[in-house]
């Protein structure tokens, strides 16, 4: 078989059409770096040369979302510390209602959409799709209350429903600015399905609806539309129907595994890769064996080999290689 562009291979792994070989991409939080939109779209490249990968997967700071609605963080700016929460942004019902709509290129969404303008313009027309990190708006609501958001539907749904509207539209705002900025499509984060904090009605409501109109936004118009299911006891079925072309969980450690995902849901899948569990400690030599249990468990066809989430920061680099290697001949 010819040798297929990145894009190309994408694509084709997206149609569970025959591959060159199989697409790879691994991601990960750059720290040090991620107050830096230049410098931090400099690095994504420099990652994406040094392991071959077949697309980009943007990793702003993780609560980028947030911030801009009020969440206090602390910034450590090391490459091994994350920034942390410092206050929540909610501590009252009725502060749910102070969150407005904003504009997609302010505060930390401009500087993420300043992050995807210098991938593209960094990149300069090579053949490599990026997609960029969004959140779902009910992780959102999560990331500024904490635990206390589940409390409040239940409470004051209307409070609720009103803050979710708003980070919809917000996300939906941001959306259109980075389609400008030729992204090829979205990691769209759900953080929030898990069966011990939210019932299936619930997430119908607070989640459901918000969730596939940011997605609307963006489907018939991006090629690479990935939905993150992240967490425990997830909701994958109901995820799964979601109109996307994609969906990455963290499939070596939670259910359903890939063989058993394949019976419920016909789309392209993402993972394979124990990045928790295993990565950080593995033997390189191990990870050729821990790739091909997934190809044969899920099939070539349909299948894009990467982490269930973000990588670990203690990841010996040499395991990214391995990580990479393994894709050959399988």
């Amino acid at each position: 078989m010819e040798k297929m562009s990145k894009k190309e291979r994408i694509i084709a792994a997206l149609n569970k059409k025959e591959v060159d070989r199989l697409p790879f991409s691994i991601w990960y939080h750059l720290p040090h770096a991620d107050q830096d939109p230049v410098n931090l779209a400099e690095m994504h490249i420099k990652l994406a040369h040094c392991y071959d990968l077949d697309f980009i997967k943007m990793t702003p700071f993780v609560n980028y979302a947030a911030q801009d609605f009020g969440l206090s963080l602390t910034f450590h700016c090391t490459e091994t510390q994350d920034p942390e929460v410092r206050k929540l942004a909610i501590s009252d019902a009725k502060q749910w209602i102070e969150i407005e709509p904003l504009p997609g290129h302010f505060g930390n969404y401009g500087k993420q959409l300043l992050f995807s303008r210098q991938i593209q313009k960094q990149l300069n027309g090579e053949d490599i799709p990026y997609v960029q990190t969004i959140f779902s708006p009910l992780s959102v609501a999560w990331k500024l209350a904490g635990p206390r958001v589940f409390e409040d539907m239940k409470a004051h749904p209307e409070y609720l429903h009103q803050a979710l509207a708003a980070i919809t539209e917000t996300t939906i705002n941001f959306v259109k600015l980075n389609i400008e900025a030729g992204i090829a499509g979205f990691f769209f984060s759900i953080q929030c399905t898990n069966r011990e904090w939210i019932t299936e009605d619930q997430y119908d409501e607070f989640g459901v609806a918000y969730d596939v109109k940011v997605i609307n936004a963006y489907k018939d118009i991006t090629f690479l539309n990935i939905a993150h299911i992240h967490g425990d006891n997830i909701m994958f079925e109901k995820v799964a129907k979601y109109p996307c072309n994609c969906i990455n969980w963290h499939d070596r450690r939670v259910a359903p595994n890939m063989a058993e995902a394949r019976k419920l849901s016909d789309k392209c899948f993402l993972g394979g890769i124990n990045e928790i569990d295993f990565l950080p400690y593995a033997e390189p030599e191990d990870i050729f064996a821990h790739v091909k249990e997934v190809v044969l468990a899920a099939g070539r066809k349909g299948l894009i080999i990467g982490p269930g989430c973000v990588a670990s920061l203690d990841t010996p680099k040499v395991n990214f290689y391995a990580s990479r290697l393994a894709v050959e001949g399988l």
